[in-house]
């Protein structure tokens, strides 16, 4: 189950890489919240997901009697979940303002500072 699991975190990594790449801004925010989940899964991946006891030690014992649950990456995965959602969220704020500005979503519209009918800048002193 985790080779399956290990070979899809692969695949949502090449997908994320594709859209990441692409020219519009829209296929862009889908690679940021396609990367959250990417890095979610490989975190559940890395925690091991065979179905052992929860992480309580009972209160006549020192230590677990039988092998437990690690809750270190469900907290991580938690702790993501809300840093990937905030970014999320600033990038499409950020995105939307973009494109109430200039009317376009493809990033080779966007040449505000570098407009094509203008010619190399400078290359020398």
């Amino acid at each position: 189950m985790e080779i399956a699991l290990a070979g899809l975190v692969a695949v949502m990594f090449s997908i994320t890489i594709y859209l990441l790449l692409s020219r519009y801004i829209i296929r862009m925010l889908l690679g940021v919240v396609l990367l959250g989940n990417s890095v979610n899964l490989s975190l559940f991946v890395a925690g091991r997901i065979d179905p052992i006891a929860p992480p309580l030690i009972p209160a006549a014992l020192k230590v677990p009697p039988q092998a437990i649950a690690n809750p270190v990456p469900q907290a991580l995965i938690l702790t993501a979940i809300v840093i990937s959602f905030s970014f999320f969220v600033f990038l499409l704020v950020l995105a939307y303002r973009a494109y109430q500005d200039l009317e376009t979503d493809d990033t080779m519209e966007m040449r505000v500072a570098e407009p094509e009918d203008e010619g190399l800048p400078p290359l020398g002193f």
